[in-house]
């Protein structure tokens, strides 16, 4: 197993980036001193830095004084994503202070994809198989937001603008034409990395294996395109499943976010 160091020093050097390297054509990328700032018309913008900001005191108060009222003037609410290891260590304090609020602590895990392509044998009723079908999305996203016990609707655009970019595998779990689980793999392109996101199981399903399932499908399909490492922002549900398929925590994330 590789040790936490050495798989967060290659997160922060190959995949970060790849949260504000938008492809959406749709999507203005802005730096502005050490951040980057992604707008888009319609949906939430985003903004993240370096692991090391470089900012502090004041500067740093100015900086995100100009991020919020770059989005006031757009009308838009926004997320500031950070990582417990990054500095200044006191950028989460001062966001709270701005006005932001925590969208939660999550745990960032790293797998090696070839020690997550095991087999789960799942019951006879569950199926799986990949989607990129307009249809599909809307029920994997109504099935998500009940399983998060929360309305996460705003996917619905988001996947369906992403479904037929070829770096993006969307995959459903159904039982009785109904859909269950669904999740999905996004190679980040240039990169020994692909992450694994939005896995989420109806409560009633949960126990029967669909989410290892889904991590050694998604895995497949990552070794398949020459990607090495699986990374996760990962719930407490999640976390202690992958971390039981030898997933690695190596730091946490936690999104501000910054509403008009």
């Amino acid at each position: 197993m590789t040790d936490a160091s050495t798989l967060l020093r290659a997160y922060d050097d190959q995949a970060r980036s790849a949260e504000w390297a938008s492809r959406d054509p749709e999507a203005t990328v802005d730096l502005d001193g050490p951040v980057h700032r992604v707008s888009y018309p319609n949906r939430r913008g985003f903004v993240a830095g370096s692991p090391a900001l470089g900012v502090t005191g004041r500067e740093l108060d100015d900086l995100i004084t100009r991020q919020r009222d770059f989005f006031q003037a757009l009308g838009q609410e926004f997320e500031w994503k950070t990582w417990g290891h990054d500095t200044p260590a006191d950028l989460p304090e001062r966001l709270v202070e701005a006005g932001f609020e925590s969208d939660g602590l999550e745990t960032v895990l790293i797998g090696r994809a070839e020690e997550m392509a095991t087999p789960v044998r799942l019951d006879r009723e569950i199926t799986l198989r990949e989607t990129r079908d307009a249809a599909d999305i809307r029920s994997a996203v109504a099935s998500s937001s009940e399983a998060f016990g929360k309305d996460v609707s705003f996917l619905v655009d988001y996947l369906l603008e992403k479904k037929d970019d070829p770096d993006t595998v969307i995959v459903l779990a159904e039982a009785g034409g109904r859909v269950v689980s669904s999740a999905r793999l996004e190679v980040v392109r240039g990169t020994e990395f692909a992450g694994l996101w939005g896995g989420s199981t109806l409560a009633e399903w949960r126990g029967k294996g669909i989410y290892r399932a889904l991590v050694a499908h998604r895995a497949e399909t990552a070794l398949a395109r020459g990607v090495k490492y699986l990374q996760v922002d990962a719930t407490e549900d999640s976390r202690p499943i992958l971390e039981r398929l030898g997933f690695v925590a190596v730091t946490t994330t936690t999104g501000y976010v910054w509403t008009p």
